[in-house]
């Protein structure tokens, strides 16, 4: 019957890059969380618990979406630069 082509066919999830801005699937993006307490990482599983801003996982993202800020806007707090430089620094490692 018709039931089982439903079944099949999922949706994919798409998020937004907070650099680039092109709505990507979910699993090619990461995750920057943001948990109750305010402290701001980077999320390579996606099962952290907290808001959530996705970023592609090219620096040049990363640097867009920092000059631009957007992860501020994402998270409603300020960040400070020693975040950023600990994020920008964990995205290299993780290219490499």
């Amino acid at each position: 019957m018709g039931g089982d082509s439903l079944q099949k066919k999922r949706k994919v999830p798409l998020r937004m890059c907070l650099g680039c801005r092109e709505m990507k699937p979910k699993k090619e993006l990461i995750r920057v969380v943001k948990n109750q307490e305010g402290e701001v990482s980077i999320d390579f599983k996606g099962k952290k618990p907290g808001r959530g801003a996705y970023i592609c996982d090219h620096v040049e993202c990363f640097r867009k979406a920092h000059k631009g800020k957007q992860f501020e806007r994402a998270f409603s707090q300020a960040i400070d630069a020693e975040i950023y430089q600990q994020l920008e620094q964990e995205l290299e490692k993780e290219r490499e």
